[in-house]
């Protein structure tokens, strides 16, 4: 099963644009966000994140939203939150 887990940009890397510090649920992580170069995201924006990989931008809402379905799912969330901690993209 593949789920996108969301995440909130801190900040957007000066040398790699296509890159951005996100926090996703208190863990920080490099990701990739040249998916979403039509609409780029800014520092406070959040996004949906797949095995590196920014997807799509969310409201907060839908992020609080996915975060709790997510967290009553178990298993399927600590799988993509293992799958984001070993992600490294530099």
């Amino acid at each position: 099963m593949c789920l996108g887990i969301p995440g909130e940009i801190i900040e957007i890397s000066e040398e790699r644009p296509d890159l951005a510090k996100v926090s996703v649920s208190g863990v920080k992580r490099t990701i990739n966000i040249g998916l979403l170069e039509d609409d780029p995201p800014v520092p406070g924006d959040w996004i949906l994140i797949h095995v590196g990989f920014a997807l799509s931008k969310i409201d907060e809402q839908e992020a609080a939203a996915a975060l709790e379905f997510l967290e009553s799912i178990g298993k399927a969330y600590e799988d993509e939150m293992a799958a984001l901690l070993e992600s490294r993209i530099e």
